[in-house]
């Protein structure tokens, strides 16, 4: 699906220990195999704390030190493109030349990959970036998770239906120690997303100020950083994640909706006040899925057997069983799609490492008796159960590189 550039290979983002090097998981299938993200050391979860240590902030948990290492700055922006994947960046250096140049040394900028998390989902990844914390903390463990106590699916992109937000996201956004350490501290992003829950979860603290286009959140992200000594600023674009999802990233649709962002990017690079950072990065990668690698759930009596609820999304799915029946939802699974995807039990996915390194009780629940996710080119969809999602040509969500990882792309003003 992608093409190799001519550049030097990144540097991974997990270290020593590649598990998309020699010996190959993919040929494992094995959950305990699967590529684990790389929390602690190269996740989403570990940006803004690094962040907000080089601001002179401590981490939440005090004895804790920020994994991923950056050199502080006093003024920070943090420009998240929703859909940007690392893998697909790479592949289109002609409509993103500007990022593509700061993928090296060139500009001053410095370019690497980090993992999302695990789903590699929008709901999912803004609640790790915002809380530093991983999923199995911040407990937005999925596109749709079970309400546990309850026989009911919650879209936690959505936050349909309603749940009381500070009960299911309980920690402060590091937004919020910042701005309580005295750094000016606001987000710059569509006032369409300025009173909802998922904002107030994962990324609150501080001013919100809203602006439609573009240009006008790049400008005014500018500003703000100028306008004080010591300021974090966050911005977004949800665009391009719409355009591959409705088009595809193999679409000139799509294509054309990154060089739009990457003249954004050059726009507020161009704008950075004195002592200022700007990190570029993304939520997940996209992947385009044909109609004949699409499995319907709601076409499969097998799949269906012993189900109550069908969760998550199509390349990363929780699936809730009848009591009584997760061993042989788990095993039916397994036999069904276990030479395309990693299917694990609930405390396989755990222990795996797939939703960091601790699952809180409260979290547990919220996970699937069965957790499917994609290592080949397939989905599980579900034309009646879901068909807005089901007619997506591009998906997201599992551990496969061109999901998994994201660009952390560095520009100092």
């Amino acid at each position: 699906m992608t093409s190799s550039l001519p550049l030097p290979p990144p540097p991974g983002p997990y270290g020593s220990h590649d598990p998309y090097g020699p010996d190959d998981p993919y040929a494992l299938l094995d959950p305990a195999a699967a590529p684990a993200p790389a929390y602690g050391t190269a996740a989403l979860a570990d940006l803004l704390p690094s962040v907000a240590a080089g601001l002179g902030v401590p981490p939440y948990d005090a004895e804790a030190a920020p994994g991923l290492v950056l050199e502080p700055a006093d003024r920070v922006c943090v420009f998240l493109v929703d859909g940007l994947g690392w893998e697909l960046l790479r592949a289109h250096p002609e409509y993103a030349p500007f990022l593509t140049s700061l993928l090296g040394s060139s500009l001053g900028g410095t370019g690497r990959p980090l993992t999302a998390g695990f789903p590699a989902t929008t709901a999912t990844s803004l609640a790790s970036v915002g809380t530093g914390l991983p999923p199995g903390v911040h407990g937005l463990a999925g596109y749709t998770v079970a309400i546990p106590g309850e026989d009911q699916l919650m879209n936690q992109l959505r936050w349909q239906p309603p749940v009381d937000p500070r009960s299911w996201q309980p920690y402060p956004t590091v937004f919020q120690r910042v701005q309580a350490a005295g750094v000016e501290t606001c987000q710059v992003s569509s006032p369409l997303f300025a009173q909802t829950p998922l904002t107030q979860v994962a990324l609150s603290g501080g001013t919100f100020f809203g602006r439609f286009t573009g240009e006008e959140r790049m400008d005014l992200a500018a500003e703000r950083l100028g306008d004080s000594d010591r300021a974090l600023v966050y911005t977004y674009v949800s665009e391009l994640d719409s355009m591959g999802h409705r088009h595809g990233v193999d679409s000139d649709e799509w294509r054309m909706m990154l060089n739009t962002v990457d003249r954004l990017v050059q726009r507020l690079a161009e704008r950075l006040p004195p002592r200022s950072a700007l990190y570029v990065t993304a939520d997940h990668g996209m992947i385009d899925i044909a109609p004949e690698d699409r499995i319907d759930f709601d076409e499969d009596w097998e799949l269906g057997a012993g189900v109550a609820l069908l969760g998550g999304e199509g390349r990363a799915r929780h699936v809730y069983a009848v009591p009584g029946a997760a061993a042989d939802v788990h095993a039916v699974w397994s036999e069904v799609l276990g030479d395309r995807m990693w299917v694990a039990t609930r405390d396989q996915a755990i222990e795996a490492g797939w939703f960091g390194p601790v699952v809180e009780e409260r979290v547990y629940r919220r996970i699937g008796d069965v957790v499917a996710a994609a290592c080949a080119d397939v989905a599980v969809t579900a034309s009646r159960g879901e068909p807005h999602e089901s007619a997506m040509v591009g998906l997201h969500g599992s551990m496969t590189p061109v999901e998994q990882f994201v660009p952390l792309i560095e520009v100092r003003g």
